[in-house]
């Protein structure tokens, strides 16, 4: 009995571990300036079937996404984002998408990189 117990336990720790094994964290750049911004561009990543998480960044333009790559993969939140008119390194919205943003979301859409990191330099 003890046995048949410990394998029933056993197979279920193993469909749990499952579950768990098609996410996968995702980290690419999406263009915006403000605190809608934010939450816009995390909104749309969450509204992709199979995204769990996802947390924008404002000072590094960074989105960090976690999603199950059973069910979508990063190229459909990259779609997403820009359909609500933000550019991302992958995707650009479109004129009329970006139109939409609010005054405060409107950013240089020339080219998306990622914000240069001050470097301390230290003189001996």
């Amino acid at each position: 009995m003890k046995t048949r117990i410990l394998s029933l336990v056993g197979l279920f720790l193993l469909g749990a571990t499952t579950v768990f094994a098609g996410n996968k964290t995702e980290k690419f750049l999406a263009n915006g300036k403000c605190e809608m911004c934010e939450k816009r561009i995390e909104m749309a990543a969450l509204s992709v079937a199979g995204v769990s998480k996802a947390d924008w960044n404002k000072e590094t333009k960074e989105i960090t996404v976690t999603l199950d790559d059973a069910k979508t993969n990063a190229q459909k939140v990259h779609e997403a984002i820009a359909a609500v008119g933000h550019d991302t390194n992958l995707v650009k919205a479109t004129d009329e998408s970006y139109t939409k943003l609010a005054a405060c979301c409107k950013y240089d859409r020339s080219d998306l990189k990622a914000p240069e990191k001050a470097v301390k330099h230290e003189h001996k």
